[in-house]
């Protein structure tokens, strides 16, 4: 009996320590994959997308006949010389509208978790937000069957287009076309990819300061990680509204039609930017937005939703005492010489500027009877 007990008891033990064990060991597993995801990464060696639809969606991206006057292109607010934003705190909008947001860099958008401020679109589809872009009234306001024809009666699109495909140029394709141009615009040539893959020399001991204060110390590898630099996810950080918004009608009228066309309740009681909550009619995610990416920092100011700061000191002050009101995040505590390491280092994830020139638009000419 007392033996009994005693094997009993030691396979009782055993298997104890090894549950133990086992649980030690899965929670370590844990905590460096969890670790390891958060933290910045080289930008991603990619397979180039299709050449002949680039080089397409390139011609269309610069050609003002895809707005519904005539009067914008793509590239109107989110030209190369500015960073593939248009430089402005509020985006113009469609001619004769004002925007309410600022018009995000469209750089790395082959990497994005989400499209647009309030995350509404999934950012694997690029044609997508192309179709957003172009039909929405207040940015290009273009009806798609319209533009398809505008198209077709360009020549040089009818000989590049069967370059892709051996069909007509129509609406959807056009999006898709335009989208795998933009996801072929990418970071190359940053300090910090020369770094991270072992190169000391390519960032300064100050950055390198500015490095360990980003994971460490002010924490934002929490938001800002993987290879550009954001979670794709939606936070709070209370950023101020900007005044612009409210002090001009035009701004106004274009943010309660956004809310109206969202079906958002009560909408013309709104009087701020509500973010993802349009989207989710959550409460939860009032004054949600996106985490904006890193990359490319140095051209693609000013920054945050509404481009209410200027520059990136700014910024960095503002989650420096823990963001605005509403806020979901804590003071930092940096001193006046971490922030400037900080924003030194931030510097370093901005690679050559991605210049594409305007290939000017071909003329049109009207298409045989019969072969349209």
């Amino acid at each position: 009996m007392k033996t009994q007990h005693r094997k009993h008891f030691t396979r009782t033990g055993d298997a104890v320590w090894l549950t133990v064990a086992v649980t030690l060991a899965a929670g370590i597993q844990a905590a460096y994959a969890q670790n390891s995801v958060a933290d910045l990464a080289p930008m991603p060696a990619v397979k180039p997308g299709n050449a002949d639809m680039i080089e397409l969606g390139k011609r269309f991206f610069f050609d003002n006949r895809l707005s519904g006057d005539w009067g914008v292109s793509c590239a109107s607010c989110h030209n190369p010389k500015k960073g593939w934003g248009d430089g402005q705190a509020l985006s113009a909008g469609y001619p004769s509208m004002e925007y309410f947001r600022n018009a995000p860099t469209l750089l790395n958008s082959k990497h994005r978790a989400r499209f647009m401020w309030d995350g509404r679109l999934d950012g694997s589809d690029a044609g997508t937000v192309v179709r957003d872009m172009i039909t929405e009234t207040h940015t290009m306001n273009m009806d798609a069957r319209l533009m398809q024809e505008r198209l077709k009666q360009v020549p040089e699109y009818d000989t590049l287009w069967k370059k892709w495909r051996n069909d007509d140029i129509n609406g959807m394709r056009v999006f898709n076309v335009i989208g795998e141009f933009i996801r072929s615009l990418e970071t190359t040539n940053a300090p910090f990819d020369k770094f991270v893959k072992g190169d000391n020399s390519a960032i300064s001991v100050e950055s390198r300061e500015g490095y360990k204060l980003f994971k460490g110390k002010a924490n934002c590898i929490s938001c800002h990680n993987g290879a550009i630099g954001s979670d794709g996810k939606l936070h709070r950080t209370g950023v101020p509204e900007h005044p612009d918004v409210l002090k001009n009608p035009l701004r106004t009228i274009t943010m309660l039609r956004h809310y109206a066309s969202n079906g958002m309740p009560n909408y013309m009681s709104a009087r701020s930017d509500v973010g993802a909550y349009v989207i989710s009619k959550d409460a939860k995610d009032i004054g949600k937005f996106q985490t904006a990416q890193l990359r490319d920092l140095k051209y693609t100011a000013p920054y945050m939703h509404n481009g209410i700061f200027n520059t990136l000191d700014e910024v960095i002050a503002f989650y420096n005492q823990g963001g605005g009101k509403g806020s979901e995040l804590k003071p930092l505590n940096l001193s006046a010489d971490e922030q400037k390491a900080l924003a030194a280092f931030l510097l370093t994830l901005s690679g050559d500027q991605v210049s594409v020139e305007d290939p000017g638009q071909p003329d049109m000419q009207v298409r045989t009877f019969g072969k349209n």
